[in-house]
């Protein structure tokens, strides 16, 4: 999905794509990460680079700068919040995992979202019902940093990995969290979840409009699939919802029924 899908939805729906390997894209574009100095290197020196990036700048720069004196537990909370991505996020259970207190880790994690290596999304609620979840959802900046910490060595092994979703789901929303100043206004962008589990990972509010994305790793997509999307409907019924994107592994557009519609995560 690219900018051009929230100025006319019906169009970009409709335009004929491309078919590429979607497995190899898949494998290689989450483990490579976005960094542009390291892109154009050979696949055995990513590990070296992004170790030395981590020890230098996460590691001491970052760590001397904010003035945190615990050098181990602090390795070990940028590590911890790696395998968290595309999660909600709970600062008690954070701290506990460490063993820092719940404050800590919501400063720790301040530090890292003011720098650019974390980034979270706000719970949409409209206000009308207290079983929606307010937790804030994380991502790392990163998947080939997130790959890294994860101990995740080639591109390959990216496929078997038991955080193959979330790290899918964490390459597409930056993509499109990228994309999104180049739209006229500023939109707002939410997760919304409720405590029985209905969810929809990316809520894009812009003109009054909203649009419904979810993150599937999968080849094939299904109508029970779009389960949160159509729970997010029923339980906002007055608010202008745009066509609903399934963004997974597919390679074309594929109608799914009820206004959604899966998109290949490469037409970013």
């Amino acid at each position: 999905m690219n900018s051009p899908f929230f100025q006319d939805p019906t169009t970009f729906l409709t335009q004929p794509v491309k078919k590429s390997n979607t497995t190899n894209t898949l494998t290689s574009v989450i483990w490579k990460g976005g960094y542009p100095g390291l892109i154009p290197l050979a696949e055995e020196l990513y590990v070296d680079v992004l170790g030395s990036y981590f020890s230098t700048y996460i590691e001491r720069d970052l760590r001397l700068i904010s003035e945190i004196s615990d050098f181990q537990d602090f390795s070990r909370f940028v590590q911890l919040l790696a395998n968290l991505t595309a999660q909600e996020i709970n600062f008690s259970e954070l701290g506990r995992e460490v063993g820092i207190a719940p404050k800590t880790a919501q400063r720790w994690l301040n530090i890292l979202n003011s720098t650019y290596q974390w980034i979270e999304l706000p719970a949409y609620s409209g206000n009308t019902l207290k079983r929606i979840s307010e937790k804030h959802k994380g991502y790392f900046i990163d998947t080939g940093m997130a790959c890294y910490l994860m101990h995740i060595s080639t591109p390959q092994a990216v496929l078997g990995h038991p955080k193959l979703g979330a790290l899918f789901e964490t390459y597409v929303v930056n993509n499109i969290l990228t994309q999104l100043p180049l739209l006229k206004g500023k939109p707002a962008v939410y997760h919304w979840r409720t405590h029985s589990g209905a969810e929809v990972d990316l809520l894009i509010e812009m003109d009054n409009i909203y649009y419904p994305i979810e993150i599937k790793c999968k080849t094939r997509p299904s109508r029970a699939d779009t389960s949160g999307i159509k729970a997010l409907r029923e339980t906002y019924p007055n608010l202008n919802f745009a066509p609903a994107l399934i963004i997974c592994a597919v390679n074309q557009i594929q109608d799914l029924g009820n206004d959604c519609y899966a998109v290949p995560f490469d037409m970013l």
